[in-house]
């Protein structure tokens, strides 16, 4: 009886050491996997911010594009997305809030194969705009400053 007993106890710790095992090498292949894809994530995202992203390649589409007077940052960059003139609209409002570009109210011709930086040099000047209004005022909600007072 004690050799079924020793059996028993050997044949116990060999399958917890088996199982230990392979639940560390399961937990190490995770930490891997989701270090990997974190990495891939944000080496995009930094991408975006910095690099030469377009959604399509030239020629790609026009699409009238109209900024409203009180839009946040965040409302332009999510019609964008929506428009699909741009990758990713969170990517795109950070460079807007880095940048501290001032988007102005209008009506704009943008192209789904323009980079976030030439996307920006036209919404940020009005004598683009498509549509003029001449009663319109160029503020926006985001803390935009007249352009006449400038800053003191």
């Amino acid at each position: 009886m004690t050799a079924n007993s020793t059996k028993v106890k050997l044949t116990l710790k060999v399958t917890s050491f088996i199982l230990r095992l392979l639940m560390n090498i399961v937990f190490y292949i995770l930490v891997v996997v989701l270090t990997i894809n974190v990495g891939k994530a944000a080496f995009s995202f930094a991408y975006q911010l910095y690099g030469p992203v377009t959604k399509d390649p030239a020629p790609g589409k026009d699409i009238i594009f109209q900024v409203k007077k009180g839009e946040t940052k965040m409302d332009i960059a999510s019609k964008l997305e929506l428009y699909k003139v741009i990758e990713n609209k969170y990517s795109f409002y950070v460079k807007t809030e880095l940048q501290d570009f001032v988007v102005m109210p209008g009506t704009y011709v943008v192209n789904s194969s323009m980079t976030y930086d030439q996307i920006l040099a036209v919404i940020t000047d009005y004598s683009q705009s498509i549509v003029k209004d001449e009663n319109a005022d160029t503020d926006t909600k985001d803390g935009a400053e007249d352009a006449n007072t400038g800053s003191e």
